[in-house]
């Protein structure tokens, strides 16, 4: 009888577990939005139009390089621009930063306030085997092919045809509206952060700014059947270790045949590599993008997706294995890109060094991350020191009016997708900014599938003529109703 009154009271507990599983994950499904089919914002030729005139800055090389700048299609940028949007430009203030940054201002009822969306005009070089010719911008297929059409000409030229468009229509702005472009975000030049110092010396601050970096996208994980709206709210940070590894720097309990600073090195990057010694969290960014998706997944994705208070430490051991992006979202990545020792041949090298590049997630985390780094370079008589360029940027407020707002405007505009935060394992101008805004947002509001996505920095980059529409339809409404 024991036995079996055990066995009862133990499936009963059991029963009971995944009755309140389930339940959760019930709930979750009904917190979802009931999704809807995409709306026409535009007939067939206004699209063609939009696309006609979007080319004409696809056109424009403006490739970034670290050497030199040269302005001969910047300037035809420019040119191109201003004949474009010529009611913008007649009631925008114009700044200009650097070489070729842009910043645009259009002032609003409200002059202490201000609200603020960007776009980087530079592109990278159009390399490799294209279908189409990367700046002949020509239409085919239902889409516009181009260098740029993804990484961000289209949504710039999207930003500028809103502001003309609504100033068409006799729209007066309730706050500074601005629009900010800068032409070296792709080899992170010294555009935006120098509109930054101006920022600060005029004590601007803003309560929303909006660039690149999500967009409308493929469903990121298994399980979830529409397309998702992918909200950055946070950038990881960067910091550069330099490891140096010198001869007569031996732990006493190595070998002396085997203690050259070439093995030592190597046994310290093997260590790290294999052990990944960093401190693994769902972190509020994280946890918010599961809970904006779970009311979109299957039953049995939803069922630990809306129970991480029991199933969270599974997924830091899964998330890593099933997708390498999810799991840089859950704290420090680790890589060694530079080793520099003596010339091959029989003379040992006296001195190793390597280049270890940490993007963090947490700045406090990292704190422990370098400690933990540090106490396996000692176990190899491994020095490290801090590099250069280190950044780390705070992420935005979830808790702030604006990103509910720019909820409220994907919701609108995309009814087909669902909506979440995450991390961005990249770098935008953006980062610049949250010096200056609590609601650093990067989200693109371009929807575009798998190949488009992989065609950023790749051959066949491309947007489909209706995606160009939906973004004008998307900075529209968010800069009409802005309040």
């Amino acid at each position: 009888m024991t036995a079996l009154y055990i066995f009862l009271v133990i499936l009963a507990v059991l029963l009971l577990l995944f009755a309140v599983l389930a339940l959760n994950a019930v709930r979750a499904k009904q917190r979802g939005r009931r999704l809807a089919p995409q709306p026409d914002y535009y007939s067939e030729a206004e699209l063609a139009q939009h696309a006609e005139r979007l080319a004409q800055m696809i056109r424009c090389e403006t490739v970034s390089c670290r050497e030199s700048f040269d302005d001969t299609e910047f300037k035809k940028l420019r040119d191109t621009v201003r004949e474009l949007f010529p009611l913008f430009h007649e009631k925008a203030q114009f700044m200009t930063f650097s070489y070729d940054c842009w910043v645009y201002k259009l002032p609003g009822k409200d002059q202490s306030r201000n609200m603020m969306v960007m776009s980087h005009h530079d592109v990278v070089a159009g390399t490799g085997e294209w279908k189409h010719p990367p700046f002949a911008a020509e239409i085919a297929d239902g889409k516009l092919w181009g260098r740029g059409t993804v990484d961000t000409k289209t949504p710039l030229f999207a930003e500028f045809t809103a502001f003309e468009e609504l100033l068409g229509e006799g729209f007066e702005p309730p706050c500074n509206l601005w629009l900010a472009s800068s032409h070296n975000e792709e080899i992170g030049g010294d555009g935006i952060p120098l509109a930054l110092e101006y920022f600060k010396k005029q004590g601007i601050e803003f309560e929303l700014i909006l660039d690149e970096g999500g967009a409308v996208i493929a469903a990121p994980m298994p399980g979830i059947s529409c397309k998702c709206a992918m909200l950055a709210v946070h950038e990881k940070g960067r910091h550069l270790l330099k490891c140096t590894a010198e001869e007569g720097a031996s732990h006493t309990g190595l070998a002396p045949k085997t203690d050259t600073p070439v093995v030592r090195m190597a046994k310290f990057i093997a260590e790290v590599s294999e052990k990944k010694p960093f401190i693994r969290r769902i972190y509020p960014q994280v946890r918010a993008m599961f809970e904006g998706l779970c009311p979109y997944m299957a039953f049995p994705m939803r069922l630990i997706f809306a129970n991480l208070w029991l199933f969270a430490p599974l997924l830091k051991t899964l998330m890593p294995k099933i997708n390498p992006m999810a799991g840089a979202m859950l704290g420090t990545m680790c890589s060694f890109n530079t080793i520099n020792g003596g010339k091959y041949g029989s003379v040992q090298a006296k001195t190793v060094e390597a280049g270890a590049y940490l993007r963090c997630i947490d700045d406090k985390d990292l704190a422990q991350d370098i400690a933990a780094f540090r106490t396996i370079a000692e176990k190899y008589g491994v020095e490290v020191t801090d590099g250069e360029g280190n950044e780390y940027h705070a992420p935005a407020d979830l808790g702030k009016p604006a990103y509910d707002y720019v909820r409220e405007c994907v919701a609108d505009v995309f009814p087909h997708v669902a909506c979440a935060p995450f991390i961005l394992p990249a770098g935008t101008d953006a980062r610049w900014l949250t010096d200056v805004c609590q609601c650093v947002i990067r989200f693109a509001p371009i929807d575009i599938d798998p190949q488009q996505f992989a065609s950023v920095h790749s051959p066949d980059e491309n947007i489909d003529i209706k995606a160009v529409g939906n973004a004008i339809a998307f900075y529209k409404r968010l800069l009409r109703e802005y309040h």
